[in-house]
Parts: structure tokens; C-alpha cells; sequence
């Protein structure tokens, strides 16, 4: 059996014709910048996230630098996030001007761990890039009430979390911004990078636009300096033409992973993932922590089956960022579990039986040794 990590050829078999004549439409009419199909992307995914505005940009590293940008981070700022994450969350800070700031995760649900975060603000800080991790949500009741106190910026990473939930308010909703990637492998991934921010603050959002169109509401009126950063018209109908299947491929992942923890259940050398209480996880990956990680990793690929590690080394442990004068001691959690995690194949069109033939094979490894 072969099981890739994404089958995106499935996907597009599946949803063909709505593809080909999306791509079609935008190729015939030659709108491949701005023009009808971004505003009909940005419209259709505000009415269906149930946010008031979407400002789609070039990918979803650019949307966390606009939105940090727009809210005046800069030289002498410090922003929090997560030590875990992909490097866009933390790239992005320093591209500012600003300094990023890790914080170790939680041991159970691998975002930011809420409780080591009010050791980490200082007078310097102004924003917190809360990273929703893998599908699922941080704990982000209890980190809002922190940025309230001290008047912190909440900017929702949610490139892996599209329409994940707690407690009924959907990923992004709850902070100032929240920025999205639509990467191709991505819940709703384009076929090319594509990003966008959302917002319910009217300001915020009409400086973010402007900002990402060479700093132009209107073509030649340049208020401020600005950059380039614009989705392009054949992914934002791609985009599109996926709208009607992302909360019928949501529930898929969901069901797989469901299927997954019965499948595993009994193998003591693994973990498999925690579902935070009144959580929607949207399983953007699914990743268990297993012993012997790299053997495993190995045993599985001669077996057919593709895997990948989210992420292999920590942020702060990064070389990029010996600068800031942490050790891996500083954040336990993170180094150790980056010798563990392990990404199982995770899309909606996953079988049970491919399902069952991953969990066989974990437990094969296990017992033979």
C-alpha cells in the first residue's frame, strides 16, 4: 500500500469540474490580478467564517507582518509567541522591526502554555502572535484576559486552523486580526500561495488593505508607503470553488481522527493528540509523540507510508535565533518533543483502511522491535 502524507490529486479529482472551470473563467477573461474573483473570494469566505472584513494578501506570512505593521510594531517592541510553530510566526516579528519572544507549549496540547505567558511580557511587549496549533485551538479565553490587562495586541495564527473553534467562536474571531495561509496543503489550500487577514475592526482592516496595495486604496493614490502583496486572481478562484466542500472536508478530518484513536488505542509507546474540552480540533495534522521516533519514521516510509515532523527543531533552538541568547533549557517542553512528534497522513479523503494498515504498521514496528 502507498498512503501519501496529502493527497491533493484526490481532492482535485473529486471537485474537477468546479476547478477547471474556475481556472477557465479567470485564464478566458485574463483577470489574473485583483479584479472580480478577489472580491468574490474575499466576500464569499467573510459571509462563511462570519467575519466582517477579509483582506487577502500574496500568502499567510504576509499577513501576520501587515496586520503587525498596521498596528504600529516596530523598532523596540517585543512580540510573544509560541516555541513551536513554523517560522513565519516568528520571522515576521523581526522583519517588523521588533523582537520576537518564545514561550515554551503546553505539554498536553502543544500551543502556548497560558501559564508561563505573564512571565514573558514586559513594558516592551505589544502583541501576541497566538499560534493555533495543528487544527486546534489554544487556550484562548484565558490568554485574551491577560492582553486585556496589560493591553497586548491578540493576533490569531491561524494557518493551520481554518474554522476550528472553542467553545463556539471560530478561530481568528476573537483577537484583533487573524491571519490565514492557504498554502496548498492546507484545510483550504489554493494551488499556490495564497493568504489573508480577517478582522471586525473597520480601521484596522481599510490599513491593511491599503498597506498590502502599494499603500492605495485607489490606483495612483499612494497614501503611505506600502507593499506588494496581492492574491491573484486564478487562486482566489480556486479558492472559491472549494468554499462549498471545507465544512464537508472539516468533518472528514475530524472522523479520520476519531478513526485513528481507535485504531492506535492500546499502543503504549505513542501518544496520541488531546482534545482540549468544548474544542472543535479540525485536525490539520494529526500528530502523535512516539518513542524511537526516527526508526519508526523510517519503518513506515519501506512500508508505503508517507510522514512528515511539525517541526524538527524548535524556534528558539533554531540557529536564526541564537542571538537572543536562550538555550534549549529554556523551553523543555518544545526540546524534548521535537524528538518526538510525528505527522501522520491526515486529509479528508483518507480511507479506513488505509487507517487501519498506518495503526497495523505502528504496531508491527512496536513489536518486533
Amino acid at each position: 500500500m502507498n498512503i501519501p502524507f496529502v493527497d491533493l490529486k484526490s481532492q482535485y479529482q473529486s471537485i474537477k469540474q468546479s476547478i477547471d472551470d474556475a481556472i477557465s473563467c479567470v485564464v478566458n477573461e485574463t483577470a489574473f490580478i485583483g479584479g472580480k474573483y478577489v472580491k468574490e473570494f474575499e466576500q464569499k469566505f467573510a459571509e462563511l467564517y462570519g467575519v466582517k472584513h477579509v483582506i487577502s494578501c500574496a500568502n499567510g506570512t504576509d499577513s501576520l507582518y501587515i496586520t503587525m505593521k498596521m498596528l504600529g510594531i516596530g523598532k523596540g517592541d517585543e512580540v510573544i509567541t509560541v516555541a513551536n510553530s513554523w517560522i513565519s510566526s516568528s520571522e515576521t516579528i523581526s522583519q517588523t522591526g521588533a523582537t520576537p519572544v518564545f514561550v515554551d507549549i503546553h505539554p498536553e496540547y502543544y500551543s502556548i502554555d497560558e501559564n508561563l505567558l505573564k512571565g514573558a511580557i514586559t513594558n516592551n511587549t505589544k502583541a501576541l502572535i497566538l499560534v493555533h496549533l495543528q487544527g486546534q485551538m489554544a487556550n484562548i479565553e484565558a490568554i485574551q484576559v491577560i492582553c486585556k490587562e496589560r493591553n497586548i495586541h491578540l493576533i490569531e495564527d491561524c494557518a493551520q486552523s481554518h474554522f476550528s473553534e472553542y467553545k463556539g467562536i471560530r478561530a481568528g474571531l476573537r483577537g484583533i486580526a487573524g491571519s490565514f495561509s492557504f498554502y496548498p496543503g492546507k484545510n483550504l489550500g489554493a494551488y499556490g500561495d495564497a493568504g489573508a487577514i480577517i478582522t471586525n475592526d473597520d480601521k484596522l482592516a481599510e490599513m491593511c488593505r491599503m498597506y498590502a496595495n502599494h499603500g492605495a486604496l485607489t490606483k495612483h493614490k499612494h497614501e503611505i508607503e506600502g507593499i506588494n502583496s496581492r492574491l491573484d486572481g486564478l487562486q482566489a478562484a480556486i479558492l472559491t470553488a472549494k468554499l462549498p466542500y471545507i465544512l464537508q472536508w472539516t468533518e472528514q478530518r475530524i472522523n479520520n481522527a476519531q478513526l485513528y484513536a481507535r485504531h492506535l488505542a492500546g499502543i503504549n509507546q505513542i501518544v496520541v493528540p488531546t482534545i482540549r474540552p468544548d474544542s472543535k480540533h479540525t485536525f490539520h495534522l494529526y500528530v502523535i509523540r512516539a518513542k524511537e521516533r526516527d526508526r519508526l519514521q523510517h519503518f513506515l516510509k519501506e512500508k508505503g507510508i508517507e510522514t512528515a515532523i511539525h517541526y524538527p527543531t524548535a524556534l528558539p533552538n533554531l540557529q536564526a535565533y541564537r542571538y537572543l541568547g536562550k538555550t534549549p533549557n529554556n523551553f523543555p517542553i518544545a526540546t524534548q518533543y521535537q524528538s518526538e512528534i510525528l505527522s501522520l497522513p491526515m486529509y479528508p479523503e483518507l480511507t479506513e483502511d488505509s487507517i487501519i494498515y498506518i495503526a497495523n504498521t505502528i504496531k508491527e514496528f512496536y513489536t518486533v522491535g
